[in-house]
């Protein structure tokens, strides 16, 4: 296919270039990596969010009873400290899990698939907000959107949209009919329950048409009216509430979705949308973004779109499309790279072995990675909005996040691999041919292997892909 280079697609499609992992040969074999099994999720397992769930938000619930039960008991001082416990581990675990990641971005042979994992988990950005689950955004990952990225776009937008992560983050699960029988009761006793459009407002603003989509304000309440009933709870996982739902049928985009008590009519207002133009450009927008330049070329916006539509939404004729475009594979406009992919990319180079990084406690962990990603301005999984991390160059090339990067680059390398290459290997190892003139000659007269080594990841660059 036009312009295709090894060295560009594993820095611009995938997580790097590897002194042990090979670049990939052709677009075809990038394709047909996503179709493969999951060698990474197997190799480096995160938790899914329904053992989340019940091995962890479940227990605290329990013990936030018992302490609720027995305050200022002997009892309620034993659950308050096994609550503290379990608030413990989870947050150990999302620094684990942020090691497992890092591991993935290093070791794998399908470094596309990794990076669209990522660019889903931004595009449909959810978080928990309060208690335990505020953990549980890699394993809503490894459930919803991982599993999801090769087959058609309506099955990946209602793994997301439904997800109790998801239901949680925009408050869907608090969002009642007006007029449904649990408003009917509330109202009674003289309590307040209401309509909530945050979800309905993201799925067509973010998740599908974009900001500037085909809609009004009528469609989002409409949607939202909806999407009531979709709820979530510790001990069951996601449930759907009748008497939730707003009753009557309701009109979004202007066409009318029937009243059934169930998911029937979520369903296909997702499916719907999931096709509609808009969201095709939308999306196509995005991808040509995040993976090619802040600024791209219209005609490979066109030329993504156009494949979406011609195949309502088929995630696998979408990135084939976007692969095969000559604009795809031009490098007078290179994005710079997020914090994420700085580190990681950073890790896959070194060919960091998997022990360091797996031994490091909840301190360690955020002494050597977390604390300097969010000094470079992400904070791993937590992202301003529900519109993600920016994309444009601009939100990363700060004076702060340049030195963020520059003092890992000299600090931390050799607490991930103690044993540093040689310097002017890894110049090969890291940039390849596009390491430049100036590269070369500061790793190979640099003092030490740290300042070399630091060196060529605080290069300009290394920062690009």
């Amino acid at each position: 296919m036009a312009g295709f280079n090894s060295e560009l697609a594993a820095i611009r499609f995938g997580c790097g270039l590897s002194p042990v992992v090979d670049a990939p040969r052709s677009v075809d074999t990038m394709l047909q990596g996503l179709q493969s099994a999951d060698a990474m999720a197997q190799t480096f397992p995160i938790e899914s969010f329904d053992t989340f769930r019940e091995t962890r938000m479940k227990a605290v619930a329990a013990q936030r009873k018992i302490l609720k039960e027995n305050r200022g008991s002997d009892i309620g001082k034993a659950a308050r400290k096994q609550r503290n416990v379990l608030n413990r581990i989870a947050r150990t675990d999302k620094g684990r899990w942020l090691g497992q990641n890092l591991l993935r971005r290093s070791y794998t042979e399908q470094g596309f698939f990794e990076r669209l994992a990522f660019f889903w988990g931004d595009h449909f950005s959810a978080q928990g907000k309060q208690g335990l689950i505020r953990r549980a955004t890699s394993p809503y990952i490894e459930d919803a959107i991982r599993p999801n990225m090769t087959g058609q776009f309506a099955d990946l937008l209602k793994a997301a949209v439904l997800h109790p992560l998801m239901l949680t983050y925009l408050d869907q699960h608090r969002s009642v009919g007006p007029n449904s029988a649990f408003s009917m009761r509330k109202t009674a006793q003289g309590k307040a329950a209401g309509l909530n459009e945050n979800l309905a407002r993201e799925v067509l603003e973010l998740h599908t048409l974009g900001v500037n989509g085909p809609y009004t304000q009528t469609d989002v309440t409409q949607l939202a009216e909806l999407f009531t009933g979709l709820t979530f709870q510790v001990n069951v996982g996601f449930k759907f509430r009748k008497d939730m739902v707003e009753p009557g049928a309701e009109t979004v985009l202007g066409k009318t979705y029937g009243d059934q008590m169930n998911r029937a009519p979520v369903l296909a207002v997702l499916n719907d949308l999931a096709v509609h133009p808009a969201t095709a450009r939308h999306v196509a927008w995005k991808l040509a973004m995040h993976f090619v330049s802040d600024t791209p070329d219209p005609a490979l916006i066109d030329h993504v779109a156009a494949a979406f539509q011609a195949t309502d939404g088929n995630l696998m004729a979408v990135y084939t499309a976007l692969l095969d475009h000559p604009a795809a594979w031009q490098t007078d406009k290179m994005n710079f790279k997020f914090p994420v992919d700085f580190v990681g990319s950073a890790c896959r180079a070194l060919a960091i072995p998997p022990a360091p990084i797996q031994a490091f406690d909840e301190k360690g962990m955020q002494n050597a990675i977390s604390t300097p990603m969010a000094m470079m301005g992400q904070n791993w999984q937590l992202p301003i909005g529900p519109d993600g991390w920016p994309e444009e160059d601009s939100e990363w090339i700060t004076p702060q996040g340049l030195s963020g990067r520059v003092r890992w680059a000299m600090a931390v390398p050799q607490v991930l691999q103690p044993a540093l290459p040689d310097p002017r290997e890894f110049v090969d190892a890291a940039l390849g041919s596009f390491a430049p003139d100036a590269v070369r000659f500061a790793a190979s007269a640099a003092e030490s292997k740290t300042e070399a080594i630091g060196l060529v990841l605080a290069s300009p660059a290394f920062q690009r892909r």
